[in-house]
């Protein structure tokens, strides 16, 4: 058996030089193998690939984790972790801090942009109320929980695969080559695997951009002591979502607390530099309700992250092939891009990494592996359609239509908005990891 190769730690922060590792393995010849001898390719190292990574690390699989960035890092925002997201992170054992980075959202109703209520606050809703996290800290959790099991190698893209019966699966980059028993393919909405595996799966607008930020506390406006920021601003095809991320003032575990915001517009992605993105934010939402403007002008172009708005039509018919001692599996985005209506995508990435983890546990590679990646599709690949599906029928009531249609949908939007985001919030909780 190979020594074992501890991870090196990478850099997180633009003021450390990059770690890279230099040496990489040749393709060797296929041997018997035995469960202390399972091995994972990682490519991508986003919320997905990080947390599949730390998973199979942790539970004794050799990994190697592949980058295509000079470093490690995640986007300066933050983002919501609905009760299925919480679920999957307890399940991977990383869920014992969330209380010390995260801050629990009120749920506080729909509003138009006058501030007139849509829909009161449900009681019911209170039950599958996200958390707000910085994406940092997060990152944080994940790069601490990544274990010893793992070898990080940054400024790598994928070019190539290997996918041949009798033999292991192998990526390269056009200079080496790495193969292992499972290949996990997390590099996002524009995957160079997916593209090999799934061809027939292409990312596409979703005819929705989305921003997010966080004001940290120094810089984020002084709001009335009553004003809860709580609950979405919802006109003509514009949301608007504010909350509060940890108390201004507190000194908990976290030291990136502030205003987090997020708003979705409908139109295609923006190429314009942030600031400019920003002076659009501004008009766009301008006359709005308080305190909308006052958050967007608290706001710098630094702090503006745009969300990747795309989805995959259709979604891959398999999220897993089963092929020589294991095969590949695809996760987060890669998998299943959809818009961002449900917020969704940390969530399911994290579903993906705990369902992977607990069916590979028992596997040795062989006709085991094999049929672990077959039970990981047949069980990603019904979830993921099942919050597709929410997601359209979230986009079809919020679409925007023309001011008369408008008019018309906002004196309905009580009875109809709350049942449909309801519903939405309710498919989103109901997950639970499952056993090994």
């Amino acid at each position: 058996m190979p020594p074992t190769t501890r991870h090196a730690r990478c850099p997180t922060s633009s003021t450390t030089p990059p770690t890279r590792v230099r040496t990489c393995p040749r393709r060797s010849p296929p041997r018997r193998r035995t469960e202390a001898m399972r091995s994972a390719v990682v490519v991508g190292a986003g919320i997905g690939g990080l947390a599949t990574a730390g998973a199979l690390a942790r539970t004794g699989w050799q990994v190697t984790l592949l980058e295509r960035a000079d470093r490690l890092r995640a986007d300066p925002a933050a983002l919501l972790l609905w009760p299925n997201a919480v679920a999957a992170l307890r399940s991977l054992g990383l869920g014992a801090g969330l209380a010390a980075i995260g801050t629990r959202v009120p749920m506080g109703g729909l509003r138009r942009a006058d501030g007139q209520w849509l829909a009161q606050p449900s009681p019911t809703a209170a039950l599958a109320a996200p958390v707000v996290v910085h994406a940092e800290d997060l990152h944080d959790t994940f790069i601490a929980g990544l274990g010893d099991h793992i070898e990080i190698r940054t400024g790598i893209t994928v070019r190539s695969m290997h996918a041949r019966a009798g033999d292991r699966p192998a990526v390269g980059d056009g200079r080496h080559t790495w193969e292992a028993d499972v290949i996990i393919a997390a590099d996002g909405a524009d995957s160079t695997l997916r593209a090999r595996l799934a061809p027939q799966s292409i990312a596409v607008s979703s005819g929705y951009a989305a921003w997010r930020a966080v004001i940290p506390w120094y810089r984020a406006p002084k709001l009335p002591d009553d004003l809860v920021l709580a609950g979405e601003t919802l006109s003509g095809g514009y949301r608007f979502l504010a909350a509060s991320l940890g108390d201004r003032g507190s000194s908990g575990a976290s030291s990136r607390g502030g205003i987090y915001w997020t708003a979705t517009v409908a139109g295609a992605a923006r190429p314009e530099s942030k600031a400019t993105q920003l002076t659009l934010l501004k008009r766009w939402f301008a006359g709005w309700h308080a305190p909308i403007a006052d958050l967007l002008a608290a706001t710098e172009p630094d702090d503006l992250v745009q969300q990747d708005g795309r989805q995959l039509r259709p979604l891959p018919n398999e999220l897993a092939f089963p092929v020589g001692t294991g095969g590949f599996a695809l996760v987060g985005d890669a998998a299943h891009a959809m818009p961002h209506h449900l917020a969704q995508g940390a969530g399911l990435a994290l579903e993906d990494a705990a369902t992977l983890r607990a069916l590979l546990l028992p596997a040795i590679p062989g006709p085991a592996c094999n049929a672990a990646l077959a039970a990981y599709s047949a069980a990603r690949r019904s979830r993921a359609a099942q919050v597709v599906r929410q997601t359209q029928r979230v986009g079809a009531v919020l679409a925007p239509r023309g001011n008369l249609v408008t008019r018309a949908r906002d004196r309905a939007f009580g009875t109809l908005a709350p049942r449909v985001l309801d519903r939405a919030a309710t498919v989103a909780a109901d997950w639970q990891p499952p056993t090994a």
